[in-house]
């Protein structure tokens, strides 16, 4: 390519105008999109190992594992996502909930259309819930597994590899609010050291053991399975773990567009998988059952040292790109409706995707510091790993389908080929997962129960309040009326009222109305909706419409990566032709929800969003509005 060929930005993705721009940006995805695979040759390789559940450490069996994992990194992370799964953008935006916002924005108006819609839904929630249960587990697994090597070292820090693994991530998460923006800029490089490490160490036992490289063939795939049958089967529990993450290049797809994610693949990443795995390998040919940690004994004496503070800082890079798609996960959700509204702070004036959620962080690091502090070794945490991965791996692929036969006008045959053998790899690897539900695989779905019943509770129970808003509502045209024929008092300065019905006066401007007997001089009823597209831009963002009388429809539209701003909006109105002026007041309502209506809501439902609604941020300090100038009406509703 030449220094001079432009390629296209989509998403957040930088502007990458030249070789040299390419290559800059393939290094800073390095971090986030492949920290959490980048760290898989800590645990994968010695999992499938180690007793009482690994294979025996023969030439045969390592051969086998050394297949399926070349295999895996193939057909799941080369064919699956960067062939194909990275062409299903929104805008240049990947993720579970940019996928689901596509299928369900295309459903078809046909009973069977909607009823199949309502399951992709519900699926793709589920699978949005996994990850939560994944962003729980990737930074136990991994800087415990780092950690672990000063235990290789010598017996005499075994007992301080769990108190440090806390403080690393205690430390790791009282840093997020200070966000990524600074600490950023090392991951890329940082990274870069971590590859090149692992390449490095592991490329010597390559050169011992040759015969090593037989293992590219995948008959040793099928020779395994075939001589350890239901027992190999089960292995594929532990050989997931060199996939783990694969989710990251879809799901941070728009921050560094297609292409750098690929070149940064192809170049670095897969090249020094191969190499590590590979010389773990050859160390297993070398030494069979002396060794213990297949990962650190690929070096020895003064070089373990710097070796686990490489590590360390690799999995602390892998473990910020995980929190971060959590807060990212949160932050759509709550933008379409599945979520409660939380604090979002954004940490980058340059940045739009930079957040930090400190609910989120504080659920995370409990959860974090609990998992390590029950389970003490990587070897029990990555019996909980992989249902979450390979649960939500699956999703993935039924989406895709019915996004390819619905928008991209694939025949079902044609589609169902290319997804069936996508599920050909998932399925068996979600399977071989569910038999280590006894051993923790129930906490990553234990998780995604909890995070699904949350945001399906919440769009039903905002579903519920609509309805009665919608009915206590009075269509403006009346409402306008009304105020022809009474010509009430007007008092001076402007009233927002903020609505989700365009159509009507909401009931907090009928309450008021109808107690105080007096309107501002200028009132604006303010709808702030969502589409299901990543951003809108600022010139489509607001709608002006005067109603007469005083009266004005503002509309402001966002993508579901965006957090609305009601400033914002009121200052883009002057250039639409709607001078708010100074004295602003906003009217709020603040509902009191009884659980003694007949909304359909299960009981439990009712009183979870109960519980969620009282506790969820208050619309004045979600949407930015001057705590000082709010002015909030109770109204106690039933469901």
């Amino acid at each position: 390519m030449s220094e001079d060929a432009p390629i296209a930005a989509t998403g957040h993705a930088p502007a990458v105008k030249s070789t040299k721009d390419l290559l800059k940006v393939a290094v800073g995805a390095l971090g986030v999109v492949y920290g959490d695979i980048g760290t898989s040759p800590l645990y994968a390789v010695k999992e499938c190992f180690t007793e009482p559940h690994g294979v025996a450490r023969t030439p045969q069996n390592v051969l086998g594992i050394l297949s399926l994992i070349t295999w895996a990194l193939t057909l799941v992370i080369v064919v699956k996502y960067l062939s194909f799964i990275m062409r299903a953008d929104n805008r240049g935006e990947g993720g579970t909930f940019a996928l689901l916002a596509l299928v369900s924005d295309r459903r078809r108006e046909g009973s069977s259309h909607k009823r199949s819609g309502v399951i992709l839904v519900f699926l793709g929630l589920f699978g949005a819930s996994l990850l939560y249960g994944e962003g729980m587990l990737t930074p136990a697994i991994s800087v415990l597994s780092a950690i672990e090597g000063l235990g290789v070292a010598t017996h005499a820090f075994e007992r301080w590899v769990v108190p440090i693994t806390c403080a690393i991530l205690i430390a790791l998460f009282l840093v997020q609010k200070r966000g990524t923006a600074k600490v950023g800029a090392i991951f890329g490089p940082a990274t870069l050291v971590w590859f090149l490490t692992i390449a490095a160490i592991g490329a010597p036992w390559i050169a011992r053991r040759p015969e090593v490289l037989q293992a590219i063939n995948p008959v040793h795939a099928v020779r395994f399975f075939v001589h350890n049958r239901f027992h190999g089967f089960l292995i594929l529990g532990s050989v997931v773990l060199c996939i783990t993450g694969g989710e990251a290049l879809y799901a941070d797809m728009g921050h560094f567009g297609k292409q750098p994610i690929r070149v940064a693949w192809y170049s670095i990443v897969f090249p020094a998988l191969l190499v590590n795995y590979y010389g773990q390998g050859a160390l297993l040919l070398e030494r069979g059952a002396a060794v213990k940690n297949t990962f650190y004994e690929l070096v020895s004496g003064w070089m373990l040292y710097p070796l686990v503070g490489i590590a360390a800082l690799a999995t602390v890079v892998a473990s910020q790109a995980l929190i971060s798609g959590a807060y990212s996960l949160t932050q759509q959700a709550v933008q379409l409706g599945y979520f409660p509204r939380v604090t979002i702070v954004h940490t980058s004036g340059e940045a739009e995707g930079q957040i930090y959620i400190p609910e989120v962080n504080g659920i995370l690091m409990v959860a974090c510091l609990s998992l390590v502090l029950a389970f003490q070794e990587s070897t029990k945490l990555a019996a909980a790993y992989g249902i979450a991965v390979t649960g939500t791996m699956s999703i993935t692929s039924l989406l895709f389908f019915a996004l390819a036969v619905k928008r991209w006008g694939w025949s079902p045959w044609k589609a169902g080929a290319l997804v069936a053998l996508f599920l050909a790899v998932d399925l068996p690897f979600f399977a071989a997962n569910i038999v280590k539900f006894t051993h923790g695989g129930w906490f990553p779905i234990a998780m995604g129960v909890v995070v699904f019943s949350v945001l399906t509770t919440w769009k039903r129970g905002r579903a519920a309040l609509g309805a009665y808003m919608l009915g206590a509502a009075l269509p403006i045209d009346m409402f306008i009326t009304d105020v022809e024929q009474s010509k009430p008092y007007r008092v001076r300065g402007t009233a927002i009222f903020m609505t989700s019905n365009p159509e009507g006066a909401p009931p907090v401007l009928l309450h008021h109305f109808k107690h105080n007997k007096v309107l501002h001089e200028q009132i604006i009823l303010l709808s702030i909706q969502t589409r299901h597209v990543p951003e809108v831009s600022h010139e489509e963002r607001v709608q002006v419409r005067d109603l007469g009388h005083g009266l004005w429809q503002v509309i402001a539209t966002y993508g579901f990566m965006q957090t609305p701003n009601v400033v914002e909006v009121l200052q883009a109105c002057v250039d639409k032709g709607l001078d708010p002026g100074h004295e602003l007041s906003f009217f709020l309502g603040r509902e009191t929800l009884l659980t003694t209506g007949r909304s359909g809501m299960a009981s439990w439902r009712k009183a979870l969003f109960s519980f969620l609604s009282r506790n969820a941020r208050p619309a004045n300090a979600f949407f930015r509005i001057p705590p000082n100038r709010v002015i909030e009406l109770g109204i106690q509703i039933e469901l």
